[in-house]
This record gives C-alpha cells, structure tokens and sequence, in this order.
C-alpha cells in the first residue's frame, strides 16, 4: 500500500439514464498508459419511482464499450456506496461510480509519505464552477 498513488472516487450522473459509451475509450487509454489503474467500476440506475439498482455494462447502449471493464472490482466499492450516491441522484438517471489509483502521482505521493507528509485536505473543483467564477471576475473588470 504504501506504493499506491492517490486513490480516487468519483460517481459521475447521466441524466438521461444512457452512457453512450464515448468516454470509455479514453478512460481504456489511461489504464493502458498506466496513468490510473482501476480498482472498482460499477455502474447503478435510479428508476422513476426512485429505486435504484445496479446497473449490468451489457445493459448500457449495447455496443459494448464499457465491456473491457466487466468484472473490474476490488471489492471497494459497495452497496451502501451505491445506495448513497443513488440518494443524491435524479430520477431516472444512471451514474458511474468508479475508484482508481493515479498511478502518475504514485512517485510523488511516495515521496510525501517518506518525508513524514500526510493529506491533510483534498477538494476538486469542477469546471463548471471554475468558468463561472472567471466570468464573475471578468465581469467584474
């Protein structure tokens, strides 16, 4: 463990319940690069009567791009993390949950961890707020 680049979780939503598949090339591209290495994957719906479920890859668009990642499970994600992030989700929509390891930063974090360092914070801020908060400066020039 103590090898491991930073770990992260991201659950990303899809509105309208249908990942096309577009992204999974480019995600596929960066564990061929070894830029991350994905530890769990898993995909879960939240029907219109707001039950939410899993979600199979097979049942996604039917080309199969997510296919390749079938099975991809460490057994860190679970129920209750797929419950939770159902909560926060709108009616039929699906999400993606996934955690992975930033295989990049991994010689950097190692060197923190030698050095005595440990995280103390962590956020992300996503593009959308960061657009928003450059048009507020701009307009405020």
């Amino acid at each position: 463990m103590d090898q491991m680049g930073p770990i992260d979780f991201v659950a990303i939503e899809f509105k309208d319940g249908k990942p096309t598949g577009e992204a999974a090339p480019l995600l596929l591209d960066l564990v061929d690069r070894g830029i991350i290495r994905i530890l769990d994957l898993m995909f879960i719906m939240k029907a219109e009567d707001g039950s939410v479920g899993g979600l199979a890859i097979d049942d996604l668009n039917g080309d199969g791009a997510f296919s390749v990642f079938e099975g991809s499970s460490s057994g860190v994600l679970a129920d209750e993390d797929a419950a939770s992030v159902g909560e926060a989700l709108e009616p039929g929509s699906a999400a993606l949950l996934m955690v992975f390891e930033n295989r990049w930063a991994a010689p950097f974090a190692i060197a923190l961890r030698r050095a005595g360092g440990q995280l103390v914070a962590f956020d992300r801020i996503p593009v959308q707020a960061l657009l928003a908060a450059l048009d507020t400066v701009e307009a405020n020039a």
